[in-house]
């Protein structure tokens, strides 16, 4: 009764469904737009990719060239799926995994101040691009790649689409 009144309380406590497409969009574009250039760098820049060999054998990384080559292609190609909302769930998946390693290898170890107290690592945690990364390939996981995307065609015409 109240909500019928004051439609707007409505829409601040619980937001408007009928816009989430928007949000989902920006995002899986944006995202596939970034690891898309920054793969396309990684592969076709020889020094770009020059210093991803050298940055995998100084972390002690297995097969430094065979890893970077790895990196940018699932980076590039993975950002031009995620563009078009093709494999989007896959892509997302892969590419959480990849920040997770970026994380693990090189951002902790050489971002993060040593000697620091919680908090403050908690803070300098939470400030790696690469942990908001993994936080919206998380919400892409569970909302979807959004209606403007070919999965979406996809599930469609096969008929799996709980959306519509």
């Amino acid at each position: 009764m109240f909500t019928q009144s004051f439609p707007f309380i409505k829409k601040l406590l619980v937001g408007n469904r009928s816009w989430e497409w928007l949000p989902i969009l920006v995002a899986r574009v944006s995202l596939g737009l970034f690891f898309s250039v920054s793969g396309y760098n990684k592969l076709f820049m020889p020094e770009r990719h020059a210093d991803l060999i050298n940055l995998m054998s100084e972390i002690g990384m297995p097969f430094p060239e065979l890893m970077a080559l790895f990196l940018a292609c699932v980076e590039f190609f993975g950002g031009l799926l995620l563009i078009v909302g093709l494999l989007s769930t896959l892509v997302a998946i892969v590419l959480t995994i990849a920040m997770i390693v970026a994380i693990a290898t090189v951002e902790i170890e050489h971002v993060i101040p040593k000697g620091i107290g919680p908090l403050d690592w908690m803070s300098w945690f939470l400030y790696l691009p690469q942990v908001l990364y993994i936080i919206l390939f998380v919400w892409l996981m569970t909302t979807g790649p959004g209606r403007y995307s070919l999965d979406y065609l996809i599930a469609n015409k096969l008929g799996i689409n709980n959306n519509n």
